[in-house]
């Protein structure tokens, strides 16, 4: 099994402590957080994109960039590119520079993204947002793979013969599609034999197995070989420490924060106690077995290879946040890396030490 780190990026109160870091500050925080993930020796570090408040993640590939010339090993994802609010041409340009300047460590999720206020700045309906999202993957990795591209596509101007440049490092850049609700876009990773990545964020387990049941039915379907589908999965939450209890009494602010922000928006919690949170949704809080039996239960419905933790504090102290990633690494990673297979590919960097070395200089 592999492990990534993810940000959305949010920013806002602290949900325990009501305190608002800067922009700066913020930003400061994801890289820093970048470097200790390749330092503790998670797999990939992913950055989130949003147009829309509390996020500040509108710009991955300069945030993605910034850590890439301050790491070396750690693979670098979206989480998740929205192809549907965005020319691809120029996600293509963005996407196949940060794979040179990486040396070839980029990975990107995909999805049609949500929110009306980021719809509404790009001028994308739902009734069109998910053929958006279809055109301008199938039209990104086109120019990905072909030198000279001809299309008509709808939601931008033909291309004629054209030429994109820089052409990439990878040959060809790994796609995953992350899936929250929708059958659409479970099936256009089947459709093209790409990888799929469930949120399995907000809601117990039963909606995202459907959704990789139905993306492994339409795998084959496609006529790919099944054993060659590959998911990963997210976390809705993360706090490890030696016993359960200490867990548990670390994480209740954090929890509470958190219910009492849904609660002033107006929204029903879909888990409305802390030991309901612990029990039904994905999140990961408690002892490190425990911890690594709830990762198995899951796995048993979705197959998942590859799982993402958060990277941000979110509400935790910096110190008790390091503190219970490095016990991930120490104590359950190593078990979870033995007990569950890892993705039928290799996650090197594309470039051989002596070029990622210049491309730091």
């Amino acid at each position: 099994m592999r492990f990534l780190a993810i940000t959305l990026i949010v920013h806002g109160p602290d949900p325990v402590t009501g305190r608002k870091k800067s922009t700066t500050d913020r930003f400061r925080e994801v890289v820093e957080n970048a470097v200790f993930a390749e330092q503790l020796g998670f797999d990939g570090f992913g950055v989130g994109e949003r147009h829309e408040l509390p996020f500040i993640s509108s710009s991955p590939p300069v945030v993605l960039s910034h850590i890439a010339a301050l790491t070396s090993t750690i693979r670098l994802f979206t989480a998740v590119t929205t192809l549907s609010l965005l020319d691809p041409v120029r996600a293509y340009e963005d996407y196949a520079t940060l794979d040179h300047l990486s040396g070839g460590r980029l990975e990107l999720i995909i999805g049609k993204g949500n929110g009306a206020a980021q719809r509404e700045l790009f001028h994308v309906t739902p009734e069109d947002q998910w053929e958006r999202n279809a055109e301008s993957y199938e039209l990104f990795r086109r120019i990905w793979r072909e030198e000279r591209v001809t299309a008509t596509p709808r939601f931008r101007p033909e291309l004629r013969e054209a030429q994109v440049w820089p052409r990439p490092l990878q040959q060809p850049i790994r796609v995953w599609h992350g899936s929250a609700t929708s059958r659409e876009s479970v099936d256009l990773a089947a459709r093209y034999g790409d990888p799929l990545f469930s949120a399995n964020v907000t809601n117990p387990i039963e909606p995202y197995a459907e959704l990789v049941r139905y993306y492994r039915q339409r795998w084959v379907e496609y006529g790919h070989d099944p054993a060659a589908a590959v998911v990963g999965a997210g976390t809705a939450g993360y706090y490890a420490a030696v016993n359960s209890q200490d867990a548990i009494a670390a994480y209740r602010p954090v929890f509470e924060g958190q219910l009492a922000f849904q609660k002033r928006l107006g929204l029903d919690p879909v888990f409305p106690t802390l030991e309901d949170f612990v029990e039904r949704s994905s999140a990961l809080i408690g002892s490190p077995q425990q911890i690594i039996e709830k990762v198995h239960r899951y796995h048993e419905a979705l197959g998942h290879q590859v799982i993402h933790l958060h990277a941000d504090a979110g509400g935790l102290s910096d110190l008790q946040h390091r503190r219970s990633l490095e016990l991930f690494q120490s104590d359950i990673a190593p078990v979870l890396r033995r007990e569950i297979p890892d993705p039928p590919w290799q996650w090197d960097p594309a470039a051989s030490p002596p070029v990622l070395a210049a491309l730091k200089e």
